[in-house]
């Protein structure tokens, strides 16, 4: 199992911060690299809310849902389907208030798909493609919740 780390700082509070996340509606509205999100079940945050994400480049999607949710303080949403050659991918989110920033903290775990293929295809490009794409969802996710 492959694991990605990152943390980004943002000026707002916790609770804003976990409404944004939380919320599973919301992700095409600060993630740069999603066209669409919709979601798929009747509740739309809380343990086993779900969606369904379609991918800006018009042909990746993924669906997922969320498996731990703690408010203001721990929040898991994992893979449940995909286009991409991974599977078993979670990301899980804690949150730390410093002054008056957040410091968000993200670890992404994942398995790749194709056996010793997957593995190769991890080291020369999956692993980096995720984490620039968790770059980016920061930064929006930094611009969004600043502005709103």
């Amino acid at each position: 199992m492959a694991t990605i780390k990152n943390q980004i700082s943002i000026n707002a509070s916790v609770e804003s911060i976990w409404n944004i996340l939380a919320n599973m509606e919301l992700l095409d509205k600060y993630d740069p690299t999603v066209k669409k999100s919709t979601l798929i079940s009747a509740q739309k945050t809380g343990i086993g809310a779900k969606r369904k994400v379609d991918m800006l480049d018009g042909k990746n999607w993924f669906e997922e849902k969320i498996t731990v949710f703690v408010p203001n303080q721990a929040l898991t949403i994992q893979l449940t389907d995909c286009s991409f050659p991974i599977k078993g991918l979670k990301h899980s989110y804690t949150f730390e208030k410093t002054g008056n920033q957040t410091v968000v903290k993200q670890v992404m775990e994942y398995t790749v798909k194709f056996g010793l293929l997957g593995k190769l295809l991890d080291v020369l490009m999956i692993k980096k493609q995720s984490d620039t794409g968790i770059k980016k969802f920061f930064t929006g996710l930094k611009q969004f919740a600043e502005k709103n």
